[in-house]
């Protein structure tokens, strides 16, 4: 919903620093910039914000938001904040708002960081008291609202963004090679297993965490939220099927909150096919669907998406795969990001965010997280079939469904092997795919082997968990939130809810798959809501382009960017991108290492000034 940016310390930042930082920070909200600074003793504040209007869009919900001797920056949305200022109102606490903000301000001065755990939300907040000068930095359960910190000598600040950080410090960061390095090499999964950046001393504050800082400036880190990880063997299937219905249900209606129109992102996947489903036909919102329209036949799904929207009956636009100024956009983009773009398929996820923001749609509605409370993934066949081996009436059936099902569909030839944890529970080989021929094109030897966080025992739900907190899940948030934001628009998550999450891993282990077909709890729940065709489809499409149609290798100038002189070229061998440029079709593996390369090149090129 917003951009926010701060400083706690010695030495406060400057009018014009502060000013700047806004300024930086304008595309995250448009509507409104405010300003605080306070000292208490040697102990200087300087807070600021960008408010992008969504619920409450009076000046009244305006930031800075003093309350009681407090003040709060927030970016974000706390979607139970009816029910929260019920809980309030009752507590003797009157409102001036009708908004959220509000809300958090006096939820967090009744009950303090205790009211994190009463609240549904998404958000990174700044809560100064102004009495004791102590400052409380929190970011939501899953990280879905970014927040940055760099500490210095002087003092610690903050920002939604980097170049944030860098405006209100009033220096630039240096860029950190070895982070750019793990990315060429091991891909967007490695990116979240360390707390590295692509700024050397830059952090973002870990999801689920609060950082209390004191006026003497010790500081103090600690975890509000760790996820409930213990499944309900009494629960039967049908229970769980309905239970799955009734919290998914509540989880979007909470999502529909909201002071401006709303616009889905819509895939031929059952995922966003069900939050679509579920808005139009069971809260019977007005709903806009927008889709990718792709050119490569393995990941196109119009023929799904348009029967789904005849059957539904909702309003629809797809939006075409645009080729043209791939390098200037791309340029664009990762100077917006201050990062590589992850993944080609946030190039195209750009492009739909764009056409939602010329329909002038403020808020957009996105299936992130489903495959990974519910299965989603391949492997998670192979996976499910290790976890029932010891029941060989389930493991026979589930054996066959998957011989009926995937065998034909799987193309990653690892996991062509149904077995493959059966013979080997620590395969993992498949997560870093060539990663040995990447690491030969580096200058100098580079090495990081695949890890994962040990959660829970369960091999599937261990593997799920990483993908939902290390691998997958934190990706897919930074760039969802940095595309849409791009546009002054705001991403949000259903999938991502408290409750539903809790429920999703108390089922058991043994309903996640069913007949060959992943997310089997979920597609029953949505059984009568969602189209039929789509319920029925086993692919696992997902939005995503090789490089080489966007990027014409055959155009001399754009070769010739690719090999000029560059920072890049200090880390990279020149010669093994010359031989990658001279293959006529790439692997789809090497398609993303030289979409990753450009990326870095780029970054290097065009640091924060």
């Amino acid at each position: 919903m917003c951009g926010i940016a701060g400083y706690i310390g010695r030495f406060p930042p400057g009018p014009y620093d502060l000013k700047k930082t806004s300024e930086v920070l304008k595309h995250r909200g448009p509507n409104y910039e405010g300003f605080y600074t306070h000292k208490l003793l040697d102990n200087n504040v300087a807070l600021v914000h960008r408010r992008l209007s969504i619920i409450d869009l009076d000046n009244r919900s305006n930031q800075p938001f003093t309350y009681e001797g407090t003040v709060l920056v927030f970016n974000g949305e706390i979607y139970n904040y009816m029910e929260i200022r019920k809980q309030l109102k009752e507590l003797g606490h009157v409102f001036k708002t009708f908004g959220d903000t509000e809300v958090l301000a006096h939820a967090l001065h009744q009950w303090g960081q205790d009211a994190l755990e009463k609240l549904e939300g998404m958000w990174a907040f700044a809560w100064y008291n102004e009495e004791s000068g102590t400052m409380l930095l929190s970011r939501d359960k899953f990280g879905e609202k970014p927040l940055y910190v760099w500490s210095k000598n002087d003092g610690l600040y903050f920002a939604s963004e980097v170049k944030g950080l860098a405006a209100i410090a009033n220096d630039s960061p240096k860029a950190n090679e070895n982070h750019l390095i793990r990315n060429l090499v091991n891909g967007y999964k490695s990116l979240y297993k360390t707390n590295e950046t692509f700024f050397l001393e830059v952090r973002e504050l870990p999801p689920g965490t609060c950082l209390k800082i004191e006026s003497n400036g010790k500081s103090f880190s600690s975890n509000y939220w760790k996820p409930k990880l213990i499944e309900n063997n009494n629960l039967s299937y049908s229970d769980a099927v309905d239970m799955t219905r009734e919290a998914v249900i509540n989880a979007i209606k909470l999502r529909m909150r909201s002071d401006v129109p709303i616009a889905f992102c819509m895939s031929g996947g059952v995922d966003s096919n069900s939050l679509i489903s579920v808005a139009s036909k069971i809260l019977e919102c007005e709903v806009h669907g927008f889709t990718i329209v792709n050119t490569d036949a393995r990941y196109e799904e119009q023929l799904i998406v348009d029967q789904s929207v005849k059957e539904l009956g909702i309003k629809h636009t797809s939006v075409k795969l645009n080729k043209h100024n791939f390098l200037k956009n791309l340029r664009s983009l990762i100077s917006q990001h201050d990062a590589p773009v992850y993944t080609i398929s946030y190039y195209l996820h750009w492009q739909l965010m764009q056409s939602i923001a010329d329909k002038g749609y403020k808020v957009t509605i996105s299936g992130t997280a489903a495959d990974e409370l519910f299965t989603g993934y391949y492997d998670h066949h192979n996976l499910y079939l290790y976890e029932v081996s010891k029941n060989k009436t389930l493991y026979k059936k589930s054996l066959d469904n998957w011989n009926k099902y995937q065998e034909k569909i799987v193309r990653n030839p690892y996991l062509r092997d149904p077995n493959l944890y059966l013979k080997d529970p620590k395969f993992r080989d498949h997560n870093f795919m060539h990663n040995d021929l990447f690491a030969s094109c580096l200058k100098e030897r580079w090495k990081e082997s695949f890890v994962e966080t040990n959660f829970t025992e369960s091999l599937l739900r261990n593997r799920m968990l990483n993908e939902m907190f290390v691998e997958t899940v934190p990706v897919i948030l930074h760039e969802d939130d940095l595309n849409a934001m791009y546009f002054s628009m705001e991403n949000r998550s259903p999938f991502l809810d408290g409750a539903l999450f809790d429920l999703a891993y108390s089922i058991p282990s043994q309903f996640l798959i069913k007949d060959g077909r992943a997310k089997a709890v979920l597609r029953d729940a949505m059984q009568g809501i969602v189209p039929n065709i789509i319920l029925e489809e086993r692919r696992k499409v997902g939005f995503n382009a090789p490089i080489l149609d966007l990027l014409d290798l055959n155009d001399p100038d754009v070769k010739g960017y690719l090999l000029d002189d560059s920072r890049i070229y200090n880390l990279v061998k020149k010669e093994n991108i010359e031989k990658i440029l001279k293959q006529e079709h790439l692997p789809n593996s090497t398609s993303k290492f030289l979409f990753n390369f450009l990326n870095a090149k780029i970054f290097l090129e065009n640091q924060i000034s």
